[in-house]
């Protein structure tokens, strides 16, 4: 150091707040405090600075040391086949191109089939390799969809990581046990201690955890708290009884109807409506039949509807909302919540005994059959009542494609959702051999993965006939990709013979052939990855 700053530093106080604003302002609007001004200020300042430094590093105590991490606990699961391990190194390390779309080429995208993989491996009881875990939260970070089998598949390390890194905390709130004063749910005190303290997603894991343990036990928790709760954390705690719902809980959901928030009292109807024997399913069941019968006097039985002229305190207590949406006649609003909310099996006996197939053939009068049927719909979906989804439905080969209460691909697609995988599949080949794949997209996305034989056979053949009639190829990028990651990979020695660069029709759009021959390859390619990291994942079996 220098005599001049030595002098400085011995004749100055370290106000260092003043150095930065005499520094920031400029030597010649702010002397230096100490110093002359003139020409030797700026020096003098740096001197200072310097100075004051050296004094405010050589002044801080030595900080205590911080407690070291506790190492990361053990999985006791077992490793991944060697194979299995690389290839996952290869799918996270993949990542979807820039260019933002186009063609996407032969090559198969990596990170579709990453969910897949999870899923397979996850089947397996595998652990993930220690070394995965940075980029499988990286992952998980960046694709929501991915967190459930991701965390499942990282396991209890996973959490001690994200512990310590602020970009991966989202594990803590989405993995079950993940938030650091989460307790076993076999502590009462625990539980109880976390539930009266504890932030609110802490307060919501913990209640879907204990829900899918002990349904009453869980009730009974919300219960204790409930008339403190504000309204949008009613409604969410509310909501987590959808997991076990059950007759035991219908005294508190009849007590949630008084409810001050109308989206409270809302969920509270629609729980209720989905118990069957509940006292306002029975109530909704007594208005709903007040307002539709069967008219024997007609040449053919007819469906006649007087929908409901007022919607009453009592209606509303039980969830019908009063005012109809813009667009929407009162009336038939109300009509159609009351339909909605009516458990299916009132209606054979209300409507002469008929089943629900011969319920929906019925002719109804006056135009209400879309609104009747559409609630129908809702209310087969909402109870999971096959024989009603199947009758309203219709058969796949129906001109109408969907069957008389089928208002909307979305409908069918919630329809199909009640049957069983095999079913569904079949119901939506026949859709496909009927009517093509224009309108499949929304039926493909609920059937079951991989794909039934009779729907893979249904895609490819109609893919095939949409190619061989030149249709225009980028229409089907949809569909080619859900059958990358749906179709059998069983199926891709089937496909061979589509690979080649087909003749163009006249009429064809430009370079149509080789963009189907593209997307064959691909698809092909696809398969044939998916069938061996399938095969990787299999345990090896014991020598003999």
């Amino acid at each position: 150091m220098s005599r001049t700053t030595a002098t400085v530093a011995a004749s100055l106080p370290d106000h260092w707040e003043e150095l930065v604003t005499t520094a920031l302002l400029g030597t010649d609007r702010r002397t230096p405090p100490g110093a002359a001004p003139g020409p030797r200020a700026p020096s003098a300042l740096l001197d200072a600075v310097a100075a004051a430094t050296v004094r405010r590093r050589a002044g801080l105590r030595p900080a205590r040391p911080a407690e070291r991490p506790r190492p990361a606990p053990e999985d006791p699961r077992p490793p991944l086949p060697p194979a299995a391990a690389r290839r996952l190194a290869v799918l996270l390390a993949d990542r979807p191109g820039a260019s933002g779309g186009g063609r996407r080429g032969a090559s198969p995208d990596l990170m579709e089939l990453l969910p897949q993989w999870l899923q397979a491996a996850n089947a397996h009881g595998y652990a993930a390799p220690p070394h995965a875990l940075p980029a499988l939260l990286d992952a998980a970070r960046g694709r929501t969809d991915l967190r459930p089998a991701a965390l499942r598949f990282a396991g209890p390390r996973a959490l001690w990581l994200a512990r310590l890194n602020p970009d991966w905390r989202f594990a803590l709130r989405a993995a079950p046990g993940g938030g650091p004063s989460a307790p076993d749910l076999r502590d009462p005190q625990g539980i109880r201690r976390l539930w009266q303290e504890g932030l609110f997603a802490e307060r919501v894991t913990l209640l879907t955890a204990l829900r899918s343990r002990d349904a009453a036990a869980a009730r009974a928790l919300l219960e204790e708290t409930w008339a403190t709760e504000r309204a949008e954390d009613r409604l969410m705690f509310l909501d987590s009884l959808r997991a076990g719902l059950g007759p035991d809980d219908e005294p508190f959901l009849e007590r949630a109807l008084a409810d001050r928030s109308r989206n409270v009292r809302a969920t509270a109807a629609e729980l209720l409506s989905a118990l069957p024997a509940s006292a306002l399913a029975a109530r909704m069941a007594v208005r709903a039949a007040a307002c539709v019968a069967v008219d024997r006097t007609r040449d053919v039985p007819t469906i006649v509807v007087e929908a409901p002229h007022e919607c009453d305190a009592a209606m509303e207590r039980d969830g019908v909302a009063a005012k109809a949406p813009a667009g929407r006649g009162e009336r038939s609003w109300w009509l159609g919540q009351l339909v909605e909310a009516t458990p299916l099996g009132t209606w054979p006996g209300r409507l002469g005994g008929r089943t629900p197939e011969e319920i929906v053939a019925l002719p109804v009068a006056d135009g209400w059959q879309g609104e009747l049927h559409a609630a129908w719909c809702r209310a087969a979906v909402r109870q999971r009542d096959a024989a009603w989804s199947r009758a309203l439905l219709g058969e796949p080969s129906a001109p109408e494609a969907g069957g008389p209460g089928a208002v909307s691909l979305a409908e069918r697609a919630r329809l199909l959702a009640t049957l069983d995988a095999g079913e569904r599949a079949v119901w939506v080949a026949g859709f496909i051999e009927t009517h093509g794949l224009s309108e499949a997209f929304q039926l493909l996305g609920v059937c079951g993965v991989p794909w039934a034989p009779p729907l893979g056979r249904a895609v490819v053949d109609a893919l095939n006939i949409a190619r061989d009639a030149g249709s225009y190829p980028w229409s089907f990028s949809g569909v080619m990709g859900l059958a990358e990651r749906c179709l059998d990979p069983s199926e891709a020695s089937r496909l061979d013979a589509l690979l080649a660069i087909p003749d163009e029709p006249e009429d064809a759009a430009p370079g149509a052939a080789s963009y189907w021959s593209e997307a064959f390859q691909r698809l092909v390619t696809t398969l044939r990855l998916r069938g061996a990291m399938l095969a990787e994942l299999a345990p090896e079996e014991p020598a003999p």
